[in-house]
Parts: C-alpha cells; sequence; structure tokens
C-alpha cells in the first residue's frame, strides 16, 4: 500500500541526512540503508514495519546510482556479485516473511543484536587481516568451492537481512567479500550491486504486505542521489592501502553505535 504522510517539520532535514547517508554509503559500499531504519524509527517515530519498507525504496535510488558509478570506475566484480546476489533473493523473500509475523518491538531489539554481531565480525576480520600483513605471512588461496559456499552463504543471510529490517544487508555482504579477500574499492562496488538486486526483490515482497511512505521517500531520496553521485567520485581519489583499516573500525563502530541505540530505544 502506498500512502503520503502529512508533512512534519522534522522532514525538512531529511535531504541532509540523504546527502550525507547517499555519499558515505557509496563510499562505503553500503547504500546508505543500514541507517534509513535507525533514522526513520528513532529520529521520526515511523512505525517499525513502514520504516521497512520505506527505507528499502528510499535505498534503491541509491544503489542504482552507486552502481553505475562504480561500474565506470572499474570497481564491480560481476562474477562474485552476481553470485552473492541469486543467494540473496531467496532470503530477501524469507526475510520480508519475517517481518510480518514479529512485532514493532522485536523487529528493534532484534535489529541491535545483528548490528552488533556485524560490527564484531568487521573488527575481527580487519584485525587478523593486519597481523597476517604485519607477520608476512601468506595467506593459503581459497578453492572454488570455497568461494561458492561463501557467496551463497553471506549473499542468503544479506538478503534476509534486507528483506526482514529494510537495510541494504551491506553488512554481511562486505563481510562476506572481505572473507573472499577482494580489495577495498572492489568491495565497495561489487556489494552495491548486490544491494540493488536484494532491494528490487525485497520491495517486491514487502509491497505486497506493508505501506510504502512515499512522503517520506521523496524527502530522502531528494538529498541521497545527489551523495551517491559524489560518493564514488571521492572515493577514486583516496589511497585505499594506507587507510584501509582505519576505513574498516570507523565502519564496525558506527554499526555497534547504531545497534546499542536501536536496543535502548
Amino acid at each position: 500500500m502506498i500512502e503520503f504522510s502529512e508533512i512534519q517539520n522534522s522532514y525538512y532535514f531529511l535531504p541532509l541526512v540523504g546527502l550525507l547517508i547517499g555519499l558515505f554509503g557509496t563510499m562505503l559500499g553500503g547504500g546508505g540503508g543500514f541507517f534509513f531504519l535507525p533514522v526513520l524509527t528513532l529520529l521520526i517515530g515511523v512505525p517499525a514495519q513502514t520504516a521497512v519498507i520505506t527505507s528499502l525504496v528510499a535505498t534503491l535510488p541509491i544503489g542504482i546510482v552507486g552502481s553505475l558509478a562504480h561500474y565506470h570506475k572499474r570497481n564491480i566484480d560481476i562474477n562474485i556479485g552476481v553470485k552473492f546476489a541469486l543467494a540473496g533473493i531467496l532470503g530477501a523473500c524469507i526475510g520480508a516473511g519475517i517481518t510480518s509475523i514479529i512485532s514493532a518491538h522485536q523487529l528493534k531489539i532484534s535489529f541491535g543484536i545483528y548490528s552488533m554481531a556485524i560490527a564484531l565480525n568487521i573488527a575481527v576480520d580487519t584485525r587478523r587481516k593486519k597481523q597476517i600483513e604485519q607477520n608476512g605471512t601468506i595467506r593459503q588461496d581459497l578453492t572454488v568451492f570455497g568461494k561458492n559456499v561463501r557467496s551463497s552463504f553471506f549473499g542468503f543471510f544479506a538478503g534476509i537481512i534486507t528483506g526482514t529490517f529494510g537495510t541494504s544487508g551491506s553488512a554481511p555482504v562486505l563481510a562476506g567479500l572481505f572473507s573472499l579477500r577482494l580489495p577495498l574499492k572492489l568491495a565497495i562496488g561489487t556489494s552495491l550491486l548486490v544491494i540493488v538486486s536484494n532491494t528490487i526483490f525485497a520491495v517486491g515482497a514487502h509491497f505486497l504486505v506493508g505501506r510504502i511512505d512515499l512522503t517520506l521517500v521523496i524527502f530522502l531520496t531528494a538529498g541521497s542521489i545527489v551523495g551517491a553521485l559524489i560518493g564514488p567520485k571521492f572515493l577514486s581519489k583516496i589511497e585505499m592501502e594506507k587507510s584501509e583499516s582505519k576505513m574498516r573500525y570507523s565502519y564496525a563502530t558506527v554499526i555497534l553505535v547504531v545497534g546499542v541505540l536501536m536496543i535502548a530505544s
């Protein structure tokens, strides 16, 4: 169901929020959807189930614009992206079903726990990678079977997260891509491609049971599309080799804080 809510004064800062989310979402490979749900529920007071589908629709333009920009920068591994996306389609449909049977309170708590777990996973993986580099240890190459298993697992999990929470599912996607040892820029671009696929199918699944607030979507995407266009250009000028670990730790910290806020609310 589609609705247009009455414009409130708090809506006028949403384009700025969207700009920042679109900018950093395309720079970090998250599409920004992870932050739409907390903004809508904690700051605007939108009911959790409505916030989920509204977040998905608002995330889609960022993913599309960001993916195209990263494709032109050659920051996308199509082969790996397709494997993640195929597994994510099934997960997105299952996630949409989960949202329809749990309460708003359970949704917030679950999102908070998920956020904290993903933050810990990224921090541990980053620390392990740094230790291996310092010790000069050569990491054993993954087999084709191992890559396919990881792609399917993380892709499926990301789809469930997208369908359940209305976020981009970027955290498990990035965690999976990092585990496949993709360079950060390539992981960011590929992540956005997977997010677009997951979001499209999650929107389709939610459309039959959810309520989309197009007023909020319009205000959010007014800024997020601009941010999505700028993000990849900024990323191309950054020397990732020197700042990759710091960016990973920063991303994990932000995710952890969001998780705590969702549980505390």
